[in-house]
């Protein structure tokens, strides 16, 4: 189950297709959605039911399900996986007692799989594939989905290193030239109100771009503990959190919500350079594993625009999750809906809120039925990749390009899935830690 080798192009942020080409990478994929609308007309396997598989039985995992089997009345739920039986357990139960899909439910002994090779036998049974897992399994499980041809949900982010990140873009033109449909987990994009203020930015309503600034500062995530018999495998596992090799850091797990907005403000254009700090000021314990809890960058784009990104996880701070873009001729404040200036506008108070949760999945059923693919692989692949910049600037106190960040060499995939006493991870340390 290791990790195949991929070629490391030499390719700007804002390469196009034959550019990638040439270097010798995977095809950028369109980042198009369709409307949320239903459609009948896709019949797998002679029938209208579309069988839905879960890889990643967690709160999230669950969440995706739930949403899958609402977004289409002719879905079922038929094969789950999970590395551990008590989360896949405990995900059957809920779901098979929420009322709005407990009958679209059909999950057999024969279809719950445990284990690192999970994935395989929900990806056998299943049309349509949510991958829910830690991270760092989410390239491995994206490439024998696509070569089975199924359509995906990806969660964010979509790797945790650069190679991952590689291999999830040659899984995405594949399922692209597949006619697969995969639809992204950066979930903002999907929102209504996101989708009309981002459109007024780009239509000129702040003028041009010249900076902008997000935030995420949340308290703490849960952390489960250690008992005397797990291994360190396990415990790593069940704590991934708290892991880079496992989350990719909170920066790429996270705030890659924010970062993608900020790309998607700027046209999908993405930084030439970044140079980040950050460290481990609240969380020092051995319990947090070797990932930072706050994280400072400054992103550099070709044309002068710098980007101004702080997050942090501290338990009792103040919270904020904020996104400005400014311009020329005012500013959009893209959490709130906003826009100040010259053209001022605000989102109603008061609309019914809708689910960008569930407009997702709504999207990714109806472009199956209709026949109409949906492809995020772009986006999902280079947001991801501007979190891994920025979080490798700030464990090397390096400043970084986008092409140094393109062409890593840096694998954190473990020598091998085994539930054993691997190492527990260094923490990095900026000016000691090197850039590979």
């Amino acid at each position: 189950m290791s990790r195949p080798p991929s070629r490391p192009p030499s390719i700007g942020p804002n390469a196009t297709r034959r550019e990638f080409l040439r270097q010798g990478g995977a095809a950028l994929v369109a980042g198009a959605t369709l409307p949320y609308a239903s459609a009948t007309t896709y019949h797998p396997h002679g029938s209208d039911v579309l069988r839905v598989g879960l890889v990643g039985c967690g709160g999230r995992g669950r969440g995706a399900a739930a949403e899958a089997l609402k977004a289409d009345p002719n879905a079922r739920l038929v094969a789950l996986g999970d590395a551990f039986a008590d989360p896949l357990a405990d995900a059957l139960s809920t779901l098979a007692s929420t009322r709005e899909v407990a009958a679209q439910v059909d999950v057999p002994p024969e279809r719950r799989f445990v284990g690192f090779d999970a994935y395989q036998g929900v990806i056998e049974a299943s049309d349509v594939v949510l991958l829910a897992t830690s991270p760092h399994f989410r390239p491995l499980h994206v490439a024998a989905a696509v070569e089975a041809k199924k359509h995906l949900f990806v969660e964010k982010p979509v790797a945790v290193d650069a190679p991952g990140v590689r291999w999830m873009m040659e899984s995405s033109e594949r399922a692209r030239a597949r006619g697969l449909s995969l639809v992204s987990g950066l979930c903002y994009r999907y929102e209504d109100a996101k989708r009309e203020t981002i459109a007024r930015v780009h239509d000129g309503a702040i003028g041009d771009v010249v900076a902008l600034q997000c935030t995420y500062n949340t308290g703490g995530l849960w952390h489960r503990g250690r008992k005397p018999e797990w291994s360190e495998m396990e415990y790593q596992m069940r704590n991934w959190l708290y892991f880079t090799w496992l989350s990719g850091d909170h920066i790429a797990e996270q705030h890659i919500h924010s970062l993608d907005k900020l790309a998607w403000a700027m046209r999908d254009e993405y930084p030439v350079k970044c140079t980040a700090s950050g460290g481990r000021t609240a969380r020092t314990g051995a319990e947090y594993g070797n990932v930072y809890d706050h994280f400072n960058t400054v992103f550099e784009w070709e044309r002068g625009v710098r980007g101004f990104s702080s997050c942090r996880q501290w338990v009792g701070a103040d919270t904020d999750v904020s996104d400005h873009v400014f311009g020329t001729k005012g500013v959009a404040q893209l959490q709130r809906h906003e826009i100040s200036g010259e053209n001022p506008w605000r989102k109603r108070r008061g609309e019914e809120p809708d689910d960008m949760y569930q407009n997702e999945h709504d999207a990714l059923f109806a472009s199956i039925r209709s026949g109409e693919p949906i492809a995020n692989g772009e986006y999902m692949c280079k947001s991801t990749m501007m979190a891994i910049m920025a979080r490798m600037s700030a464990y090397t106190g390096q400043s970084i390009t986008w092409e140094e960040a393109w062409s890593s060499k840096l694998d954190l995939t473990p020598a091998a899935y085994e539930w054993t006493d691997v190492e527990p991870a260094e923490v990095a340390r900026p000016g000691v830690t090197k850039f590979v």
